[in-house]
């Protein structure tokens, strides 16, 4: 794919994310501050490595690729991998800490060498000189270890505002910590890796500040085993979906996703094709459902005139007064019917459909238009020639919001269709809605979202670090996908797997756990929060180089958003100690090994367990749960505590009970523990 076509990709995105990213993240995943420490113009393309296109030489001072600046932290004890730009042909020489070293860039203007390890130390002086003169250095360079952190709001959370944070600040100083925010960046494909990655500093109460708070807490936490410097890069967006974050490689095992990832590559080259290729397959998803036997976006369609009409004037649906709509996170069908003469019909035309939140699938006359995500911002679509015709037009739109706000919400002046001879056709007043019921499931979403989408981020965010020597990654995320959380597993299997090609097969992931957040259960339910975390276990226990990190214990039932950040990143330093450091330590408190029948009933066993089993404000363990097959199927017991084991009480209607669970549901309550204080962790066993 050319760079021109990269360049093209998101034009229509890039103002838009700029323009509402403070104004949205207040009442959205992300608190305002978090957006301010992130909010940087979603830039379009590639423009800012267009230096190192073939035929064109490098700028006049920088030859190396923008991740290596001053106060950068390099990894220790590996080799240096060094990279960047020059002409093509043209021969760069590289010095560091005594070594140097050579390469010709290749036909695409890269260059590369590869300088012995060094320990850790610092500081230290880069520096790259190319045969035509040019010369870059790079000063205050640190070597120790270099951690990405990724993920979601939770991750951008900034430390100001976690508990303890405004203290944590003014002892921030700390020129052995420095610190890397990438910012938010989407593209369709892997930017080249000189793209600006943002700019290294130094710690200190101003940087600090508006940095990740468990990123700089498990640092901060980790450095006082591993007395090193430390790189912290911090890669993350708020209300991103994992699907964004994953590198092609990684979609291969985690379902089908092929025709999702074809779209996107088109979509760079053809945005009104991918869209007709999109919308075709909205189509098919929406015919598979159980409402799926009427198309709704048809023009001819019967009854639709009895559909109930939009309240004036157009805004959030939940506060229209209709009950099934005040807490309506889901899909809501819009409709209106215009006139044109012939002469109008035979014009170009631009759509204008005033702000929509969250994503729209729009339609006119049964044609696919386009579907946009966006938060409120306004859509502004031009109409291929031959969709309007004399006489009576049907514009249809599915509009999907899955938090807060949604739908249609004006204002009037801005809903019209606008002819290329500047007559206006009014579009606002007259519209009809059809409320879609929650079980009828959720779209799927356009491969080109930039936070929902396939790869999206992973391309804009993570591919320009190149193959940066990395010590681990911490990844804090799950949120959004906990709308649909089917298939978690195995995404994040795929996350870990394409990381792993770009930065190397031994690198360690450290996953924090889904902390509690919504509802407590008075009674066994299902769980769509409990399922991510279950699967956030399963792919960390069939991972020799990941950790756990169990935060249910440091939700707030009311807060997506829970301030107990320094708690988080001290479990996080403590997993890296076991999985990173090969410390002889437990990674996150007890882990569940097996749930066994024996003679006195089911019995499970864990191991990592500090000292023995603990149970708080009580001598029984609570929060377990012994079920039959199905969903609905579950039963609250307790157990007695022993060792390492914990013997549950019998179930009356389940003598032969199959599975085990713990702790499960949004906001579960749990009182067991072990003698580190850490607790058990939700999980579901098979009973063997």
């Amino acid at each position: 794919m050319s760079r021109e076509h990269t360049t093209a990709f998101f034009t229509f995105i890039a103002p838009l994310h700029a323009a509402v990213c403070l104004l949205r993240c207040a009442r959205r995943h992300a608190l305002s501050v978090v957006c301010l420490s992130g909010v940087v113009v979603l830039l379009a393309g590639l423009g800012a490595g267009a230096s190192g296109q073939a035929g064109k030489s490098a700028g006049p001072s920088r030859l190396f690729a923008s991740v290596f600046q001053d106060h950068a932290v390099l990894q220790r004890d590996r080799p240096v991998r060094l990279w960047g730009r020059a002409a093509p042909g043209e021969r760069v020489r590289v010095a560091f800490n005594g070594h140097e070293a050579s390469a010709a860039a290749d036909d695409s203007g890269r260059w590369e060498v590869t300088l012995p390890a060094v320990a850790a130390g610092g500081p230290y002086t880069l520096e790259a000189r190319s045969d035509s003169g040019t010369t870059q250095v790079v000063s205050d360079i640190l070597v120790g270890d270099v951690f990405v952190c990724s993920g979601q709001s939770n991750m951008e959370y900034p430390v100001v505002r976690a508990r303890g944070g405004e203290s944590a600040v003014r002892a921030a100083a700390n020129d052995r910590i420095r610190l890397l925010t990438v910012p938010h960046r989407a593209l369709a494909e892997p930017a080249a890796d000189p793209d600006a990655p943002g700019t290294w500093r130094v710690a200190s109460p101003e940087t600090v500040r508006t940095f990740s708070a468990v990123c700089y807490f498990f640092a901060r936490e980790l450095q006082q085993t591993e007395q090193v410097p430390m790189g912290l890069i911090t890669a993350a967006w708020g209300g991103s979906a994992i699907e964004a974050w994953i590198g092609p490689s990684g979609f291969e095992k985690a379902g089908d996703f092929a025709r999702r990832l074809e779209l996107l590559r088109l979509y760079a080259r053809d945005p009104d094709a991918a869209n007709q290729g999109f919308g075709r397959m909205w189509e098919a998803w929406w015919r598979s459902t159980p409402a799926g036997t009427t198309e709704l976006w048809q023009p001819a369609l019967a009854g639709a005139d009895s559909w109930p009409e939009v309240p004036e004037p157009m805004r959030n649906w939940k506060t229209w007064g209709v009950p099934e709509l005040a807490k309506h996170d889901g899909m809501v069908w819009y409709r209106r019917a215009f006139r044109l003469t012939a002469e109008q019909a035979r014009r170009r035309a631009t759509l204008s459909l005033g702000g929509i939140d969250e994503v729209d699938q729009t339609w006119v006359n049964g044609r696919v238009i386009r579907n946009t995500f966006g938060w409120g911002d306004e859509r502004v679509y031009p109409l291929p020639a031959g969709v309007l015709r004399p006489g009576e037009n049907v514009v249809t739109l599915n509009v999907l919001s899955t938090w807060d706000a949604g739908g249609m919400v004006g204002p009037a002046e801005k809903l019209a269709l606008t002819l290329d001879d500047g007559t206006t056709v009014p579009l606002a007043g007259g519209w009809r809605y059809q409320a879609v019921p929650l079980e009828i499931g959720r779209p799927p979403r356009a491969p080109w979202e930039p936070i929902a989408g396939l790869t999206t981020l992973y391309n804009g965010m993570i591919a320009p670090l190149g193959p940066y020597g990395l010590r681990g990654v911490v990844w804090y995320q799950g949120e959004t996908n906990a709308d649909v959380p089917a298939g978690y597993q195995e995404l994040l299997a795929g996350l870990m797997s394409s990381w792993r090609d770009r930065f190397g097969a031994g690198l360690p992931f450290l996953i924090v756990q889904l902390p509690g957040f919504g509802p407590v259960p008075t009674t066994p339910v299902e769980s769509n929060w409990a399922e991510v975390r279950e699967a956030q276990r399963r792919a960390v226990a069939a991972d020799n180089r990941a950790g756990l990190v169990v935060t249910i214990d440091l939700g707030e039932r009311d807060d997506i958003h829970p301030i107990e950040k320094r708690a988080v990143g001290s479990r996080v330093a403590r997993a890296a100690r076991r999985v990173v450091y090969g410390q002889a330590v437990a990674p996150s408190g007890p882990v569940p090994l097996s749930a066994t029948r024996e003679a006195d009933g089911v019995v499970v066993t864990f191991e990592d367990v500090e000292g023995h089993l603990v149970t708080y404000s009580s001598d029984r363990a609570i929060g377990f749960e012994l079920c039959g097959e199905g969903k609905g199927s579950c039963r609250y017991t307790t157990g007695r505590v022993a060792s390492n084991r914990v013997a549950l009480a019998p179930v009356e209607g389940h003598p032969s009970p199959a599975r085990v669970r713990f702790c499960w549901g949004d906001s579960p309550l749990c009182n067991l523990s072990d003698q580190s204080g850490l607790p058990v962790g939700p999980f579901e066993l098979v009973i063997k």
